[in-house]
């Protein structure tokens, strides 16, 4: 949630600061600002609505300063306006502060702080901070140091960045709850809250933990903790080029997302199949084989998208490893008092590998004693640096707000989890053959599927009307039908619904009629039979339906008003086929409903609040 970035050195930091809020307006989009210190003091330009506002009122002539923050907002407290947005002062405008995360006490220091003669500007929560941080600095404190008593005295998540006139060419950053990390140039430096915003100009990166707090000047950086003991940090290099983070071509960011299935499902491979032994080499796990035995209860937890793809992981893993499993909610985790211990394997997912409510989640669970294992896609993220181990995606950057390859990767990844727990089990050497060869040959299968578009497309010409529409799926497909509908409600604003197929009669069915497409994912697996009474049951009604079917097929395709075909796998590997056609249908059906696919209204792509 939120962007943050900062710089200090010799350049002007205006566009800097510009140049990576647009690469990190995916993170929020709400409003933006920036902030530069100039000549002794420092001037704050803000603006409701995306970057291009921002910049639009800045013209062509952008304020001076080589020391400067800048933000772009997912709204959290106040609403998304000018005001409201950042970067926030203090009183007398000497000091300026961004901000993301929640802090949870702020009505009770807003008030205390009124008492003693602050005047408040804005709504928001962040600006409490601001207020704490010039009281301290009032009294003679160095920047760094009233910084960090600000923070002792607040409650929640915070990454933080913050300039002030006392020493106009250092930025000093802090993290709890929410991601910062420190980019180290030559000659400058640069604080962010993701890596996209800095690429351009270094790689070299230094992520900050729970707790710690940046001092950053053109020439050096020191790590300190909240009581200013400093700590020596490893620096990271980020391992993809700033071609990665671009469209490609593309129409959106989204479109070009789905068409790297088939490499992003390569990368996530890479490395890891072992056909000859029928399981997985997975060196990160940091558990040994002895441990895995001893585990005899797998807890997936994670939010949206990711929730469903651990839908997936528990159906693998309690099919081909015997293992018991259930999927909890991240949200709701830790609130509930979960019974989990030493033989308890507890497994996050989540793409960004900041989602406040995954890492609560695993925090909770190492507390209570259960092992934990990470499935993130970016690596050093919070959840990566926090588990014993896990599995890097390496699906590359997603910048779309709707996640799509990061989908299809962790989907592999439970698979490669699960071949692996199979195999130390009662999955034979010749099953466990056969899923490698079945994930082996997936990204060509997938660019298989992705070459029929143009159909998705003219089936999505004649859906871009509808206002509601079901989606169906049994077994291994209803975690698919769950995340086709929340692809389409996400970029399209169409009121959708995932439900398994034969709980359509329980409620659902008194929707149905000829004006409401019913989606179904019908490929020929286990439950085929089952699918296509559903599909008789919405006909007999004058429902429309849409289905996804493996090639060749007779049956579902006959009843099916509109159908598209994908190649035949396995059943554990089904969904990375049938979900392709519902990404590109909700894709092609927000595109001509004229929504803005990457950035849809009141989302943001990586969760950093509860």
């Amino acid at each position: 949630m939120c962007g943050i970035v900062g710089y200090t050195g010799p350049r002007q930091a205006a566009p800097l600061l510009l140049e990576g809020l647009r690469r990190l307006e995916y993170r929020g989009y709400d409003s933006a600002g920036l902030a530069l210190i100039d000549e002794g003091r420092i001037e704050v330009h803000k603006a409701a609505g995306k970057i291009s506002v921002l910049e639009k009122e800045l013209g062509k002539t952008l304020p001076a300063g080589r020391t400067g923050i800048a933000h772009t907002r997912w709204a959290t407290h106040g609403a998304p306006n000018t005001v409201n947005a950042h970067p926030h002062t203090d009183c007398g405008g000497a000091l300026a502060l961004v901000h993301n995360g929640i802090i949870e006490n702020a009505g009770t220091l807003r008030t205390a702080l009124g008492k003693r003669g602050h005047v408040f500007r804005s709504e928001t929560d962040t600006e409490v901070l601001a207020h704490l941080v010039e009281e301290l600095l009032a009294k003679g404190s160095p920047v760094v140091e009233a910084v960090a008593g600000a923070l002792h005295q607040v409650e929640g998540t915070y990454g933080i960045a913050v300039i002030s006139t006392r020493e106009p060419d250092t930025i000093v950053a802090a993290r709890r709850g929410s991601p910062l990390l420190v980019a180290i140039g030559t000659g400058e430096n640069f604080v962010a809250s993701d890596a996209s915003a800095v690429l351009a100009h270094t790689r070299s990166v230094v992520y900050l933990d729970d707790g710690e707090i940046a001092v950053v000047r053109p020439q050096d950086y020191h790590i300190l903790d909240l009581d200013s003991v400093e700590k020596e940090k490893a620096v990271t290099r980020v391992d993809w080029d700033l071609g990665t983070i671009e469209r490609g071509g593309h129409a959106h960011f989204m479109l070009k997302e789905i068409m790297e299935q088939p490499e992003s499902l390569r990368n996530t491979l890479r490395g890891h199949l072992l056909e000859e032994d029928g399981t997985a080499r997975l060196g990160g796990l940091n558990i040994d084989d002895g441990q895995l035995l001893q585990v005899n209860r797998i807890v997936f937890t994670a939010c949206g998208t990711s929730w469903h793809a651990a839908l997936i992981g528990e159906y693998m893993m309690e099919e081909l490893a015997r293992i018991p499993s259930e999927v909890e909610y991240a949200s709701e985790f830790r609130y509930r008092n979960p019974i989990v211990d030493e033989r308890t394997l507890v497994v996050g997912i989540s793409q960004s590998g900041e989602t406040a409510d995954t890492l609560a989640a695993l925090r909770e669970a190492k507390r209570r004693g259960a092992r934990t294992l990470g499935l993130v896609n970016v690596v050093g993220s919070t959840i990566a640096r926090e588990v014993e181990g896990g599995i890097y995606l390496h699906a590359g950057p997603e910048i779309g707000v709707a996640s799509t390859k990061a989908f299809t990767s962790q989907i592999a990844a439970l698979a490669l989890l699960t071949l692996k727990m199979g195999r130390l089990r009662a999955l034979s050497i010749l099953q466990g053959r056969e899923v490698v060869r079945a994930l082996g040959r997936l990204p060509i299968l997938v660019e298989r599927v992705l070459a029929k578009a143009p159909e998705v497309e003219r089936i999505a010409e004649r859906m871009m009307r509808a206002t509601n529409v079901l989606y169906l799926g049994r077994g291994y497909n209803f975690p698919v039908a769950l995340e086709g509908a929340l692809k389409l409600k996400e970029i399209s604003y169409i009121h959708a619904e995932g439900y398994p197929a034969a709980e359509m009669k329980h409620g659902p069915i008194a929707l149905i009629d000829d004006l409401m497409p019913v989606v179904f994912l019908a490929p020929k697996d286990a439950v085929y039979q089952k699918v296509v009474s559903n599909v008789e049951e919405v006909k007999a009604r004058g429902g429309r339906v849409i289905a996804v079917v493996t090639e060749g097929d007779g049956g579902v395709a006959k009843l099916a008003d509109h159908r598209i075909e994908v190649p035949e796998t396995l059943d554990v590997l089904a969904p990375i086929l049938t979900v392709l056609p519902l990404q590109l249908l909700a894709y092609y059906i927000a595109v001509r409903r004229g929504c803005d696919v990457d950035q849809p209204r009141n989302l943001a792509k990586s969760v950093t609040v509860e």
